[in-house]
């Protein structure tokens, strides 16, 4: 049986996947040489988080002896217990907007960073996130005199220049990432997670509409990060259905089990700490469907990437290796027996050749293993997405 590689040029993309989308710049290329905008929206309703247990609030996760990570709340999430007057914060914003002007274009023509107006605007959220019952349709005027604050008002000064003259990526600033729906808590040693990736979850929802029993089945998002895939996952699935996340980071997996706790979701998504298959070898051979956003970085190019993301984003996450696919002829082959008959695989890739690379390789898998190998274009139009059927 001959497999074909096809192109997907007319996917269903849902409002919300275009909408947040809107931020994405015409000249991106490459999901991982360029840090997006941190897309903000209204701060989540008090509905959408469960309210932080003791262990929570105190930062710290431990799920063994040896590994204890200290976890970093999002900004919007802490309470106000600082406190500063209108004229000290008004004199923040001042200087922070000298400091964003002054980069003008230059980061944008050294390595596609940011520019000027992208750090103009990142103010205005910083501030949203800060500053208790402030919103970016104020005017400044309008605040009282006395402000409360989730952070200090000394804090705001070196998160500040730490963004501006160390490029430290705006989401690890303010502790969250907007992703789909969600707001993911982010932090050093893990993965931002892009927009792109948010057509696997609308690839996946597609998948299960033509077949309905894969979401009443076990599903595995392997290099989870912060949970992005898990959780978006989960709330397709049926009562049955559940998700297992995997990741060698210790940082991502206590990461992505605080995201999953934040949404009350334990009893749908199991996040375990190892490299690819190992850790889910009791459910080999039943996986209804597989997600994977693995590192596809070629590593003689992480040194170029942006420096938001080369210099600042684990490199466990970007490095693919030589040609960057050795992580993705790994999946390719260890899906083969995670499967079971019927079962979904789906790949983000660097785009391009690498994804051509990786859909022959699942066209040439011994055994014709897989069937209706495509590559999927993703809203840019890059050729982004690997994915197929377990035969």
């Amino acid at each position: 049986m001959v497999c074909m590689a096809s192109f997907f040029k007319h996917m269903t993309i849902p409002e919300i996947g275009l909408c947040l989308n809107l931020y994405l710049r015409p000249r991106i290329h490459e999901s991982r040489h360029i840090h997006r905008s941190y897309r903000r929206f209204s701060s989540p309703s008090a509905k959408t988080f469960l309210p932080l247990s003791k262990a929570q609030a105190g930062l710290t996760l431990g799920w063994n002896q040896e590994k204890s990570i200290k976890l970093q709340v999002p900004l919007f999430e802490r309470k106000p217990i600082f406190s500063t007057n209108l004229h000290d914060l008004i004199e923040w914003r001042k200087w922070a907007q000298e400091l964003a002007n002054s980069v003008g274009s230059r980061f944008l023509e050294t390595d596609g960073g940011p520019e000027s107006k992208d750090l103009l605007r990142e103010i205005e959220w910083l501030l949203e996130d800060t500053v208790d019952g402030y919103s970016t349709h104020s005017a400044m005027h309008e605040l009282p005199a006395d402000l409360a604050l989730r952070t200090s008002i000394e804090d705001l000064y070196v998160l500040w220049r730490e963004r501006v003259e160390k490029r430290r990526p705006f989401q690890y600033i303010v502790g969250c990432a907007h992703w789909r729906d969600l707001v993911l808590a982010v932090q050093e040693g893990v993965l931002i997670p892009r927009p792109e990736t948010e057509q696997l979850i609308d690839i996946a929802q597609n998948v299960m509409l033509r077949d309905g029993t894969l979401a009443k089945g076990v599903w595995a998002d392997l290099g989870t990060g912060s949970g992005a895939l898990a959780i978006g996952l989960s709330l397709l699935l049926e009562a049955q259905g559940r998700v297992v996340a995997v990741d060698l980071s210790h940082v991502a997996v206590s990461v992505a089990r605080y995201n999953v706790e934040r949404y009350g979701l334990q009893a749908l998504v199991d996040v375990r700490q190892g490299s690819w298959f190992s850790p889910i070898q009791d459910v080999n051979g039943q996986l209804a469907g597989l997600l994977s956003n693995p590192p596809y970085i070629p590593s003689d190019q992480i040194s170029g990437l942006q420096s938001e993301v080369g210099k600042h984003e684990p490199r466990l996450a970007l490095d693919g290796g030589i040609e960057g696919f050795s992580d993705l002829v790994l999946l390719c082959k260890g899906a083969i027996s995670a499967l079971r008959p019927g079962g979904f695989v789906g790949f983000e890739t660097n785009g391009g050749r690498q994804a051509e690379v990786i859909a022959d390789n699942l066209c040439s898998t011994s055994e014709n293993s897989f069937r209706d190998v495509q590559i999927i274009a993703d809203y840019a139009g890059i050729p982004r997405f690997v994915t197929a059927l377990r035969c």
